[in-house]
């Protein structure tokens, strides 16, 4: 079993940044690549970014792209989401997730275990 835990969501004015963390238990983790997602209300969990078991290859969503940065902890069982100059469309509940395998994934199905989620929301 592996439980994960988001923190660092909150309240930031647009143009703001914020730093998401993701702590897991139970398990080690450097053997998994993982993810992050979000939800906004009334939408669809959508992918934001993910990162490899090594942590050199990443991958993200276009609606992200030179804004957040994905990067793992040292001991590996901690994954980060840095998130600048926000915008009002990235308000929503972000998750961490850990993959079924080592590569970088963008679908929700190549995830096995989620975090409760943290809320971000950016006002305007």
């Amino acid at each position: 079993q592996v439980q994960l835990e988001e923190s660092g969501g909150g309240l930031v004015q647009a143009g703001g940044s914020l730093r998401l963390s993701c702590a897991a238990s139970g398990r080690p983790l450097s053997s998994y690549a993982m993810g992050w997602f979000r939800q906004a209300p009334g939408k669809e969990r959508e992918f934001v970014e993910a990162i490899s078991r090594s942590g050199f290859r990443k991958s993200y969503a276009d609606s992200v792209k030179g804004r957040f940065t994905i990067s793992r902890g040292n001991a590996r069982n901690t994954v980060y989401l840095q998130m600048n100059s926000l915008k009002p469309e990235d308000t929503a509940v972000y998750f961490c997730a850990k993959a079924r395998g080592a590569v970088p994934a963008g679908r929700i199905d190549e995830y096995d275990y989620w975090g409760q989620g943290t809320q971000v929301t950016v006002s305007s």
